[in-house]
């Protein structure tokens, strides 16, 4: 796995005004998806409502994908502030053609995509990192793990990670761009096994980076 490290020249990825272009983005859409759809809930059932029961079998559906995307946008925005603590931490690596797959690895439920990163402390071991989470994972899904070589693999050639895969990261693809957040589950133990794995240094920046450590 080749990787070069600041490809922004920062100590931060945060140092990066296109970092923070892109995060200012990302918090922009959520803040409004979170005002958005409850809207469009209402205002699909209050319609309902004045126009009469014939619209019924269309407007349910409306209803229903709204109030879905009404209580998954608190997770965008959860995300979004998680993306930027762990960015004032980190500097961005870029990683040329990095391990992915579907399944098969420790932890892994049939259908889940991972991709695996460096060790900071072992550079020459691999570290697995599932990628968990809402509708926003789908566009890294349909891209990694496939084994092959499409248009779309073909996008993430070419991946900036911020982070520290033992616990949790930031993925974009250069510019940045499509920035999504990583993360070990406590509840495979993954993130308990990376503390034990992990020096005095990487367990701070971890801290620093709004991770919750067990010890």
């Amino acid at each position: 796995m080749d990787t070069v490290h600041h490809p922004t020249g920062s100590a931060s990825a945060w140092g990066d005004s296109a970092t923070q272009s892109a995060w200012k983005k990302l918090f922009t859409f959520a803040v409004v998806g979170q005002i958005l759809w409850p809207a469009v809930c209402i205002g699909a059932f209050v319609f309902m409502i004045l126009v009469g029961r014939w619209t019924m079998w269309v407007m349910l559906p409306v209803v229903a994908y709204a109030l879905y995307r009404s209580f998954l946008q608190r997770q965008y925005i959860v995300a979004a502030v998680q993306a930027r603590r762990i960015l004032k931490v980190y500097p961005w690596q870029t990683h040329k053609t990095p391990e992915s797959g579907i399944g098969q690895i420790p932890g892994a439920k049939l259908g889940d995509v991972w991709l695996a990163f460096p060790n900071p402390d072992r550079p020459d071991d691999g570290v697995h990192i599932i990628l968990h989470g809402h509708a926003r994972s789908a566009w890294w899904r349909r891209r990694l793990g496939r084994g092959y070589e499409t248009e779309k693999t073909a996008q993430v050639a070419d991946i900036w990670f911020a982070g520290d895969p033992r616990f949790a990261g930031v993925i974009a693809v250069p510019g940045p761009k499509r920035l999504f957040v990583l993360y070990q589950l406590a509840g495979l133990n993954a993130r308990t096994d990376g503390e034990r794995s992990a020096s005095p240094e990487a367990l701070e920046r971890a801290r620093r980076a709004g991770v919750r450590l067990t010890a």
